[in-house]
């Protein structure tokens, strides 16, 4: 059957751009950018950094390598299959558009390269129909995402424009299910995709493909939203001057990063090198881990207590800069804001992209709350755990906050659910895990991050059920007795290693890691790769097999008895030798000979 909604145009769109204005000036602050260099290059005013529309075709310019874009579909152009005409007919209008931005239709698809890379690069034009979203607008994008999953490539999309086309009536509004159900198809693929949404994107294209994007960058300035200020202003009576902002999505955990335009092209070389697949990390010798801690003293409980809450102890940020290169943060839970109190990023360790996640106290940032982690901090760290699994990452968790946020906002919010779905994601999240305990790893807030397939702990950090002040409170209704609760909490890593709670104690430099934090992200990072490198030698699934076993048999009194009857045996086996050596110093050297021989 014929389709009545667009055909192949014949006319040959054009490879400039539209003509530039003789005299341009700024509609921000009125600034003459006649002689611009940076309207010039990047439609951008130099004196309030007004970020103006672009062309698609500038766009494509200033992102892809020099001469390597290739255009597919440009002859691809809509009809009017309702025979839809107002004051002009939708026939006159795609004729004026196509005349004036020297398109067929408001986007250009094609593949390209970023920094010698190859993509499916989607870039859309506003000053065609205001970017709407009709039958051809919809087929090359479905287009542009099916050529990337046949050619294993990842999707750059540029979005801008308004809803689904008028004069399409419920054939553009279709558009919107085809693009997503095709965005759903490279998901399943597992291939990444970034979308950057510039000034302005709303409607069905922000409502559909442009919002399921892996990484969302925005623009400074840029109006964002889901209506445009139009549709508010006649719907509601109210107006929309900061909702409908770049900066106000941002705020509220809507798009990760928001990104000036000169910086574009660099993020999305350092991201695309991030999300490309990677050679594993091999196997190393492996180090006797014991044998490097039997020389470390071990501090009593409460003297843990104190330096695992060290003011100048390392933190997640802190530990990061040292570690990994390339960190790209990304931010929001796309649901409700972005907690300070946890940070995730695509970062390189030592050649291997990964996924971190950590819960960062900052030093005194009121901004990060001590890092006790609401809820929409836990969304955005399970968004960041499935981004992770869908592009086979491993992901790397830092532990470390005294519990979640128990405020009644956070009650509000869903607290308790939270923190359930990240312990269930984490059990059955189909790539390596590893969490890090690296100050104090207080209740549930500390577990639902630390479910991994290996759990290390920082020597000095402190890892328990519960504060030894909330316990003080609860058992002898004074929280000043909390240094006598400390040591019954079995709270300290050697503690949590006896137990089976944790597999690796990691050193620190003498007297915490706040006195050398540069060797204690050294000795962390080395370590981090021999597990890695183990655990990425493993078959899903026995990975996800073994993980399970490794929770389920947590706390079981088989297993508590084996390491409780160790103990005991290592302690008689002490005390026996001890004996013996005491004997031998009190024989004559005849009998000593004889003790020895014994």
């Amino acid at each position: 059957m014929k389709n009545t909604s667009y055909v192949q145009n014949d006319r040959h769109p054009g490879k400039g751009s539209p003509s530039s204005i003789s005299n341009p000036v700024c509609p921000s602050c009125a600034a003459d950018l006649s002689r611009s260099e940076s309207y010039q290059r990047l439609r951008v005013c130099e004196n309030c950094g007004q970020h103006l529309r672009m062309s698609a075709r500038q766009r494509i310019d200033l992102l892809a390598d020099e001469g390597s874009f290739r255009e597919s579909h440009r002859w691809l152009a809509s009809l009017n299959p309702l025979s839809f005409s107002d004051r002009v007919s939708y026939e006159k209008r795609l004729e004026e558009a196509q005349h004036r931005t020297e398109l067929t239709e408001a986007v250009v698809t094609g593949k390209a390269r970023i920094a010698s890379k190859a993509v499916a690069l989607a870039v859309m034009d506003f000053d065609f129909l205001g970017g709407t979203m009709g039958s051809v607008v919809g087929e090359k994008i479905a287009l542009t995402f099916e050529r990337a999953i046949k050619e294993r490539l990842p999707v750059v999309v540029v979005a801008t424009g308004g809803g689904a086309r008028i004069q399409e009536g419920m054939l553009a509004l279709m558009q919107m299910a085809k693009t997503a159900s095709a965005v759903q198809r490279l998901h399943r693929a597992r291939l990444p995709y970034i979308a950057i949404l510039t000034h302005p994107t709303t409607g069905g294209i922000y409502a559909s493909f442009a919002n399921l994007a892996d990484i969302i960058i925005a623009e400074p300035g840029a109006l964002i939203g889901f209506a445009g200020p139009r549709v508010v202003r006649q719907v509601t009576g109210e107006e929309t001057t900061v909702s409908h902002t770049a900066e106000f999505h941002l705020e509220h955990g809507m798009v990760d990063l928001i990104v000036e335009r000169g910086r574009q092209r660099t993020l999305l070389a350092v991201l695309i090198h991030l999300l490309e697949p990677r050679i594993r990390l091999s196997l190393g010798q492996k180090r006797d881990e014991e044998a490097e801690n039997t020389h470390r003293q071990i501090e009593s409980a409460w003297g843990t207590v104190q330096l695992a809450r060290h003011e100048q102890r390392p933190t997640t940020t802190d530990y990061i800069g040292r570690m990994v290169s390339n960190f790209v943060e990304l931010h929001g839970d796309r649901l409700y804001g972005d907690d300070r109190a946890v940070i995730s990023g695509l970062a390189d360790l030592s050649g291997r992209t990964v996924m971190i996640i950590g819960q960062e106290r900052g030093h005194g940032d009121p901004m990060r709350n001590e890092g006790r982690s609401r809820p929409e901090g836990y969304r955005k760290a399970q968004r960041a755990m499935r981004l992770a699994a869908k592009l086979e990452l491993p992901v790397i968790t830092f532990v470390d906050t005294p519990g979640a946020d128990p405020g009644p906002e956070s009650e509000g919010r869903g607290i308790a659910m939270s923190l359930a779905t990240s312990l269930a994601l984490m059990s059955e999240l189909e790539t390596p895990t590893i969490a890090v305990v690296i100050g104090e790893g207080g209740s549930g807030g500390a577990l639902a991050l630390g479910v991994a397939d290996r759990v290390l702990m920082l020597e000095h950090a402190i890892y328990s059920v519960i504060s030894p002040e909330s316990a003080a409170a609860i058992i002898y209704r004074d929280a000043n007795r909390a240094q006598e609760v400390a040591a019954v909490l079995k709270l300290t890593a050697r503690d949590c290693r006896t137990l089976g709670v944790v597999d690796v104690v990691v050193p620190e430099p003498e007297g915490g890691a706040h006195i050398d934090p540069g060797v204690a992200a050294w000795q962390l990072k080395n370590i981090l790769i021999e597990q890695l490198a183990e655990l990425e030698a493993l078959p899903r699934k026995r990975l996800l097999k073994e993980r399970y076993r490794r929770f389920r048999r947590t706390g079981q009194l088989d297993n508590y008895f084996k390491v409780a009857m160790g103990r005991k045996v290592a302690r008689l086996q002490g005390s026996v030798h001890r004996g013996l050596e005491q004997l031998r110093d009190h024989l004559p050297h005849h009998g000593k000979h004889q003790a020895d021989q014994e």
